[in-house]
């Protein structure tokens, strides 16, 4: 099901994400949960789903993650690192994100994002580093 609240801040916030084509299934400061489907423009060579898209759609899910976990009277994030491992490719169904704050500090927040194909399987993970505004 489609969390419609959660669709909106994101294609508010980052337009870039209502262009991919991305929903929301479920967002509060414990899990953002995001999903894209797989799409022929949004492809490599052999129909695979082009790994930019795939950290896109991480890096936007991350950065919700990280925003619901500000600490209170901050206004924002802003990703100053990031790390990719892809392990496996899309060529079909949805990729589905799902981001955890791993520490929620005064200046930095880290979050992890595994990214899953339609079957559960592992397709990558990203570890982000949000500096706090």
């Amino acid at each position: 099901m489609i969390d419609e609240p959660g669709t909106a801040l994101f294609h508010q916030t980052m337009p870039f994400t209502e262009r991919l084509g991305i929903e929301v299934l479920e967002h509060g400061p414990d899990l953002v949960r995001s999903r894209i489907a797989w799409d022929e423009s949004l492809c490599t060579l052999g129909g695979v789903l082009h790994g930019g898209v795939l950290m896109s759609l991480a890096d936007a899910t991350g950065a919700v993650c990280a925003y619901l976990n500000l600490p209170e009277g901050k206004a924002g994030t802003t990703t100053v690192e990031s790390k990719t491992n892809f392990v496996r490719a899309v060529r079909s169904g949805y990729a589905t994100a799902s981001s955890t704050a791993l520490h929620a500090g005064r200046t930095f927040i880290v979050v992890e994002t595994e990214i899953r194909d339609d079957a559960g399987k592992l397709v990558g993970k990203v570890t982000q580093t949000q500096a706090v505004l």
